[in-house]
């Protein structure tokens, strides 16, 4: 059943096969390494694909932040396109008199800081009322722009608007919605 032949042929089979193994391990290594390659010791800084220029904030000492006139902002703000910039809110915002994820937003220009009766605020914005009273349109503006800058520990996950621009135009458009 089994002869000399037979058994050198199995035998070669398997030693191919595992020299095979071998040699595309080997291959494989030389494309695709993972870990130190030999190029610098254990905590060296490796060389980067390509880098991006930073400028050092840190020389000038403290920059002044830009002043907004937020007036003069309000005044030029356009409605039509705040109620574009409407579209992040309604994921969460309703303009129906109904709450959803966040408490409904008509009527929000000159109402109480959590002033919705029947809506789970959380402790951190109930404790802004105290602070900041009433959403005056200047009051809007900072929320809007760091809604998690502005009041620490708020449900809110939103990550604000950064041109002044559009916050404008959102608080027009809100107060149109009254």
């Amino acid at each position: 059943m089994f002869n000399t032949m037979t058994v050198t042929k199995a035998a070669g089979a398997l030693i191919g096969a595992l020299l095979f193994l071998m040699l595309a391990n080997w291959a494989a290594s030389g494309l695709y390494h993972v870990g130190d390659s030999g190029h610098g010791g254990h905590g060296e800084e490796h060389a980067q694909a390509y880098s991006i220029p930073v400028e050092d904030s840190s020389e000038g000492g403290a920059e002044e932040e830009e002043q907004i006139d937020f007036a003069a902002l309000m005044e030029a703000a356009d409605p039509a396109a705040g109620e574009k910039g409407f579209g992040k809110c309604k994921a969460c915002h309703k303009l129906d008199g109904s709450d959803g994820v966040g408490p409904h937003l008509n009527g929000v220009v000159g109402r109480p800081v959590a002033g919705i009766d029947g809506f789970a605020y959380s402790d951190a914005m109930v404790a802004h009322a105290g602070e900041a009273p009433d959403w005056t349109p200047e009051a809007l503006q900072e929320f809007l722009e760091n809604p998690k800058g502005v009041v620490s520990g708020t449900k809110m996950s939103f990550a604000g608007l950064k041109k002044p621009e559009d916050r404008a135009d959102l608080i027009a458009y809100l107060q149109s919605v009254q």
